[in-house]
């Protein structure tokens, strides 16, 4: 009789680890995350904010890691590595563009960030009647290495 309770409570158990809620595309999800570069200095974090949220698969977060979260169990970590053409591309120097002064605010200096339709561009260099500025994405070209912890799973289908 012993042996059997043992029995049944192991397959409670195996079956309880199934039931486990898995990320599936589609489903609203919460993840704490930090962002790393391949020199190991963070670029970006969750941590001590909100975690962060959105549809899984649903294209609002760079390829690589919308394709990561997929199959992620609740309170799963993972460290995944995201090549430049999953994450913000190439770094493309024909997006680096000459514009004249009066299109920039008074007192922009080099170095500085502006914003160019709510995307930021860095100013490269003022010059006597023009400025250069880069519109690339601050991390294009870059490899993009993050820690990720599934914090929340909000199931929007009958799967998982």
């Amino acid at each position: 009789m012993k042996v059997l309770a043992g029995l049944f409570l192991i397959i409670l158990a195996l079956g309880c680890v199934n039931n486990v809620a898995t990320v599936a595309k589609g489903d609203n999800i919460a993840v704490d995350y930090t962002g790393r570069l391949e020199d190991d200095s963070v670029f970006d974090t969750s941590i001590g904010r909100a975690p962060l949220e959105f549809e899984a698969g649903a294209g609002e977060m760079i390829k690589g890691f919308d394709d990561a979260v997929i199959g992620m169990k609740l309170n799963e970590e993972k460290n995944i590595t995201i090549r430049p053409e999953e994450a913000y591309g190439a770094y493309d120097v024909n997006a680096v563009i000459e514009v004249t002064l009066a299109s920039i605010p008074n007192g922009t200096k080099a170095g500085d960030t502006l914003y160019a339709g709510g995307r930021p561009v860095k100013v490269l260099e003022i010059r006597n009647e023009t400025a250069v500025i880069d519109t690339n994405h601050p991390l294009a070209g870059k490899t993009l290495i993050f820690q990720i912890k599934i914090v929340g799973i909000q199931k929007t289908n009958s799967t998982g």
